[in-house]
């Protein structure tokens, strides 16, 4: 049993399934949010919502982040903070659907400032230019890393090392690897890993946090 298998009721129909669940929820859940409310609050609403979809639990605990808690790693606890009128959020969620693991993240802003929104779509090239780049070379993780922190930099932003992605499949993926992706040594398998990637700005203000399947199938991604 190599750390890149799955179990044997891996279906990819019902893994991409779940991704796109998640994915759904995470932009039902942001439409949600609106100023004044705190993580608390966002907490509840994401349990509430997660009665209209197919989730039979939560591989990871979801983690709703506002303001300068997005520049707090995943296990950190937030600082108190309300959402304000100009702001950013991230939200970063693990359900499992059909037995199936999925993990979503994705950053949103309230109002027009233009260094969040531009930190978002930073955010987006990362993940597209790291993906690109393995799709060509089929690296091993921890070179896929230095190859995004370098990225990140040319756009002007610090990327968290600490937030490097993980095994990712039918429940439990644990059984196969507990690492980071940056800990596999051996080339990176198609649908088998979540790429994460978290940038913050230089001043250390705010940040913005992707993450998604890394699979060499772009129908999978729409």
């Amino acid at each position: 049993m190599g750390i890149q298998s799955f179990g044997e009721n891996f279906d990819r129909k019902k893994f991409f399934f779940a991704r796109d669940v998640a994915r759904d929820l995470t932009f039902e859940l942001s439409s949600h949010l609106v100023p004044g409310m705190t993580e608390a609050e966002a907490h509840q609403l994401y349990r509430d919502l997660c009665k209209k979809y197919p989730i039979q639990k939560q591989w990871h605990p979801p983690k709703i982040r506002f303001g300068s808690n997005t520049l707090k790693n995943f296990k950190d606890e937030s600082d108190p903070y309300v959402l304000k009128e100009e702001d950013i959020f991230f939200i970063d969620i693990g359900p499992v659907v059909e037995g199936h693991e999925a993990d979503f993240g994705e950053t949103f802003t309230l109002g027009n400032i233009f260094e969040q929104k531009r930190i978002i779509e930073c955010s987006h090239l990362v993940f597209q230019e790291v993906r690109d780049h393995w799709m060509k070379t089929r690296s091993e993780g921890v070179a896929l890393y230095e190859f995004a922190k370098t990225r990140a930099t040319h756009y002007g932003y610090r990327l968290n090392m600490s937030s490097d992605g993980h095994r990712i499949g039918d429940f439990p993926h644990h059984i196969f690897f507990k690492g980071g992706i940056a800990e596999c040594t051996e080339n990176i398998v198609p649908d088998a890993w979540i790429l994460e990637v978290h940038l913050e700005t230089m001043n250390r203000t705010f940040g913005a946090f992707f993450e998604d399947v890394l699979t060499d199938s772009d129908t999978e991604l729409q």
